[in-house]
């Protein structure tokens, strides 16, 4: 259930910190960058989350 802490994280939590055009990384804005690895990490946390809650539903 921790895991669903993660986007909210990325998303809310770090975006003051990283609100920034400059650097830019690979052509992409840093906040742009930031969104994006956010959007990509968001599944993830969200089946690992689902993987655990099923485990833990088997006991």
């Amino acid at each position: 259930m921790l895991w669903l802490g993660v986007p909210y994280l990325l998303y809310l939590g770090a975006l003051p910190f990283v609100n920034k055009v400059r650097p830019v990384v690979f052509g992409l804005p840093f906040l742009f960058l930031w969104l994006l690895i956010a959007t990509l990490v968001t599944p993830l946390a969200i089946w690992f989350t689902w993987r655990g809650d099923k485990r833990g539903s088997a006991r």
